[in-house]
């Protein structure tokens, strides 16, 4: 599998949770807010972010080689959600279920986010 095609598969699997999360968390806000613990605000807007960045993430995985600096603002992008997630914990208090799910899809963003260094650390081996 070339290095490229590695990145870009990361960058779609990103793209399809971003979609994903993002109308699960739209369309369930009124429902997600009393087991979560959560605001149905903080929630809706949280959905309503999601959707334009998986937008861009897959238009970024649908390039052939996808751009070094987009891709680290994809980078930055989950880090930033991630530890803004663990913040969302600590000033809001949620639920054991509203930790969890917070706290989950916080470590599976941090995921993505170190595949996506990994995959970009590939393509520039491949480039030299």
């Amino acid at each position: 599998m070339s290095q490229t095609l590695f990145l870009r598969r990361v960058l779609a699997l990103d793209s399809l949770s971003c979609l994903l999360m993002g109308l699960l968390m739209a369309f369930g806000a009124a429902m997600l807010a009393p087991m979560f613990g959560l605001g149905e605000p903080l929630i809706r807007t949280a959905a309503l972010l999601l959707l334009p960045v998986a937008a861009f993430i897959g238009w970024l995985a649908s390039r052939p080689f996808p751009s070094r600096p987009l891709v680290w603002v994809v980078i930055l992008g989950n880090l930033g959600w991630a530890a803004e997630s663990f913040a969302v914990i600590a000033q809001h208090q949620p639920t054991a279920l509203g930790t969890a799910f917070v706290s989950a899809q916080a470590l599976a963003v941090f995921g993505l986010a170190g595949l996506e260094y990994v995959g970009l650390k590939r393509m520039q081996a491949q480039a030299v």
